[in-house]
Formats: C-alpha cells, structure tokens, sequence
C-alpha cells in the first residue's frame, strides 16, 4: 500500500508539475504577445496568425479530443469571414456588432451541418461535412451579388469599436484582435478542462462504452461540433476585420486541408500544439510565397518530417521530453 502512494504522490505531483509549466509558458507567450508592436515584429503577420490558431484551436477541439475528422471547417471560417465583411461595408455597423453576427451565422452553420454529419462515423462522417461545406462554397460562387464572385468582398472597413475606437489605429487593432483570440483560447481551456471535455474524452477513447455510461453522445458531439464552428467562425470574422476582404480562399476545401496541416504539425489533442502549428505554416506561407507553387512542395516535405520524426506533433514530442 506504502508503494502504492507513494507512486499516486509522485504521479500527481508530475501532473501538477506539468500544469504549472504549461502555465508559465501561456503567462510567456502572453507576455511576448504583449510587446509585440514595440519590438519591430509585423503586427498583421502576428495577428493573422492569430486567427488561424484559433481556427486551428477550434479544429483541435473537435477532432484532437472528440474524435471527429471535419473535412469541412472551411465552411464555418469562411461564412463568419464573408458576414462580417458585407456587413461592414454595406450596413456601416459596428465591428463588434459585425463579429457577432458573422459568429452567429457561422454557429448555425455548424448546428445544421453538425446534426445532419453526426448521424454517421469514421470517414463518413468526414466524407458528409467535406461535401456540405462544398455545397457552401459553390453558393458562395454562385452569389456575388453577396460575396462577390471571384474578387471577393475587398477594401472593408474596420470601423470603430463600440464606435469610439478607431481600429485603423495599428495599436487598436492589434490588441483588439490579440483579446478576441485570447477568450477564444480561455473558452477551449475551460472546455477541455471541465466535465463536458472528459466527457469528450470518453466518447473519443470509447464510444460505445460512453453510451453505456449513460452519455447521450448524439447531443455531447452536436454540441462540440456547434461549439467548434462558433470559435472557428470568430477566426473567420475576426481575419475579415484584420485584412480587410473576405474571398472563395476562406471558404475552399483548400483551407479546410491546411487546418489539418496545423494541428497535425503542432500536436493533436494538446492545447498549445495548434497555436505553434498555426505560427509554422502561416510563417512559411508569408516567408515563401516568392517562391511560388515551390512553396507547397516545402510545405509537404516539413510535413512529411514531422509526421515521421513527431509522432504526437512537435508539441506533443516537448511533453513527452518533459515528461522523461
């Protein structure tokens, strides 16, 4: 029995070794976040890599720690993304108030895909929210009246928050964008760290064994999936504000891949791994765009790499060290 304890004492104060130092870092990262426009790193860079690590984040929560494989959270990124943009240039409202509706439609998106995916699993399930949001995409082509067409909704405004705040303002928009994102970060914290993200994590590990549990799992992965394609359309809104367009990019099944790519790269089912996915390959986006079509293949190869020397994500493979 002595043994016993002593290997629970040690074990829990592993764990709690371990959330203290992930906390030390999130208080680091927060910090560096903090300084940025004051020490010559480009704001709009960060702030766009911001938005994808949340979608990325929101991706994560649904597929890293509930086992479902979205092929289609491009839809939800890109319906928030085209919202807020019209709405801010044809209705003259309010940035907050445009990220909200461009949030909301973005919420009932996911709540009418997510009802209609869950019915199937494993690929299928992948296979019906891969043709759904193919379905958004050509209505979007299809609309530009709405969105566009090919050109996209350009030039938007960002107006002024609560309509005192000028977000033309580099300093005002970069905080702004930095604490949408951070209460972005928080609601998945205190998701994943709640009953309802063990709950996830049951239904994830063994499904079958959840039900027997007496979870109603139907309604735990709708509400997961609608929760997902909420944060997800929070990234799309907020980008729409930050770069000022919303076009067929943000909503194309290409986007929906390099989520994928994020998350996979950074460390599936952890919580910072998508942030630092999301920061690799928008760095390499921007860094390698001169090279042209040469820029997926060096994506691929870094991809390749990773898969074969991180198994869990290059975050995953710090908490294995740490935990060694």
């Amino acid at each position: 029995m002595s043994d016993s304890s002593a290997e629970t004492s040690k074990l829990s104060h592993d764990v709690k070794g371990a959330i203290d130092g992930v906390h030390v870092l999130i208080a680091a990262l927060l910090l560096l976040l903090l300084i940025v426009p004051f020490v010559g790193i480009y704001p709009i860079f960060v702030m766009k890599a911001l938005c994808f690590a949340l979608l990325a984040a929101s991706f994560n929560l649904l597929f890293g720690y509930t086992g479902l494989l979205s092929f289609g959270h491009a839809a939800f990124f890109g319906t928030a993304s085209y919202i807020t943009a019209h709405t801010l240039k044809f209705w003259a409202i309010t940035p907050e108030v445009a990220l909200i509706f461009g949030t909301a439609a973005a919420t009932l998106v996911g709540w009418i895909i997510g009802a209609l995916a869950i019915r199937r699993q494993g690929i299928y399930f992948a296979m019906v929210t891969l043709a759904l949001a193919q379905l958004l995409f050509f209505f979007y082509v299809q609309a530009s009246d709405f969105s566009g067409g090919e050109d996209g909704i350009q030039a938007v405004p960002r107006g002024r928050l609560f309509g005192l705040i000028n977000l033309e303002n580099p300093y005002a928009i970069y905080y702004f964008v930095m604490a949408i994102c951070m209460l972005g970060f928080f609601v998945i914290y205190r998701a994943v760290n709640s009953p309802f993200g063990h709950a996830l994590k049951a239904i994830r590990e063994n499904e079958p064994r959840a039900i027997s549990l007496g979870y109603k799992v139907n309604r735990i992965k709708l509400l997961a999936f609608t929760l997902s394609a909420a944060l997800a359309g929070v990234a799309g809104a907020t980008k729409a504000i930050v770069l000022q367009l919303a076009t067929l990019n943000d909503v194309y099944w290409g986007l929906s891949g390099e989520i994928i790519l994020m998350t996979l790269i950074g460390g599936l089912g952890t919580l910072l791994g998508p942030i630092l996915g999301a920061f690799i390959m928008v760095g390499l986006s921007s860094y390698l765009a001169s090279l042209g079509s040469w820029m997926t293949l060096i994506q691929g190869a870094i991809f390749v790499i990773c898969v074969l020397s991180f198994r869990r994500g290059i975050w995953g493979w710090v908490e294995d060290w740490r935990r060694k």
